[in-house]
């Protein structure tokens, strides 16, 4: 449908030191999602901190990684859960969407991490997948468990700031990553299974979705996993399989694919570095940068550091 766009090539930025490689180990997530396979780490849910440090959760050990600014890499909590997305509050704390428990919250300052949401009404979520945060405070999440094509009851959820859980979606084939547009007004949504980026309105006022649709439709490799919203209201799309990173502009049109040099499992992805114009996207036990012509979109912790 439109042509091919420039391709350019990440570096790596940080990888998982051996010292934190777990060795000659399975779990249930990684016979299941990985077949077995030796899996020394498998890093997910990049997220910087107030501080510009950045932090990525490792799904099948239970483990969160902080990286500096200089890549170096230290191990900062290890739990009994399989966190798969991470982001932070304006206050300083991580929530982290837990395929196993639920909804996570981590304090870096005093290590400790506990359930926030564990279930809809009495009902477990089926896995956890990816969140984020709208500017007054709602929180979006998807809750993906192993639903697909064969399966279609994915779900997207809204935490409101006051506590009320409202869900927006319940017939998702594999909801995975997840970002609001400028506007706060869309919700767009990485569809796994379906190889699509869903375009989710939201009419606020009564605090329903309405007229769903595909916003980009892509084909090959496992599909879309994280996404990354930037300033011209253009999405950053992980193509999970295909080892690639696609940047759309904000009316679904391709304007750059960048690389992996490491293998085709590019998860999720997030802006930072000067002027948030460099985009780091998680890659098995790696970490990748590349520089991008535009900057991404900051968050709302960060318009309120910099309003303060």
């Amino acid at each position: 449908m439109y042509a091919a766009p420039p391709r350019k090539k990440f570096e790596v930025f940080a990888s998982v030191p051996d010292r934190f490689h777990v060795k000659a180990k399975n779990s249930t997530w990684v016979s299941v999602q990985l077949h077995g396979a030796e899996t020394p780490a498998f890093l997910e849910g990049p997220s910087f901190d107030a501080q510009g440090n950045l932090w990525v959760v490792d799904i099948p050990w239970g483990r969160l990684f902080r990286i500096d600014p200089h890549g170096r890499m230290s191990c900062e909590l290890e739990y009994d859960g399989e966190p798969n997305g991470l982001v932070f509050h304006p206050d300083g704390r991580a929530f982290i969407a837990d395929n196993k428990i639920g909804l996570m919250v981590f304090d870096p300052q005093s290590g400790k991490v506990e359930p926030y949401l564990d279930r809809a009404l009495v009902q477990r979520f089926k896995g956890l997948n990816d969140l984020t945060f709208a500017s007054n405070g709602d929180l979006y999440f998807t809750d993906q468990g192993q639903t697909g094509l064969h399966d279609p009851t994915g779900r997207v959820y809204r935490l409101t700031a006051d506590g009320r859980l409202d869900c927006l979606l319940s017939n998702v084939p594999s909801p995975n990553g997840l970002v609001l547009n400028l506007h706060e007004d869309v919700l767009f949504v990485a569809v796994t299974r379906a190889n699509a980026i869903w375009r989710v309105p939201l009419v606020k006022q009564h605090g329903l979705v309405t007229k769903v649709g595909t916003h980009i439709q892509l084909s090959g490799g496992g599909g879309p996993d994280g996404l990354a919203l930037d300033e011209s209201g253009g999405i950053a799309i992980c193509h999970v399989g295909l080892g690639a990173v696609w940047v759309f502009d904000d009316v679904g049109q391709p304007t750059l694919r960048l690389d992996s040099p490491v293998g085709r499992m590019t998860t999720n992805c997030a802006y930072g570095g000067p002027g948030r114009k460099q985009l780091f996207v998680t890659a098995g036990t790696h970490v990748l940068v590349a520089d991008v012509d535009v900057a991404g979109a900051p968050t709302q912790a960060q318009r309120e550091r910099a309003n303060a």
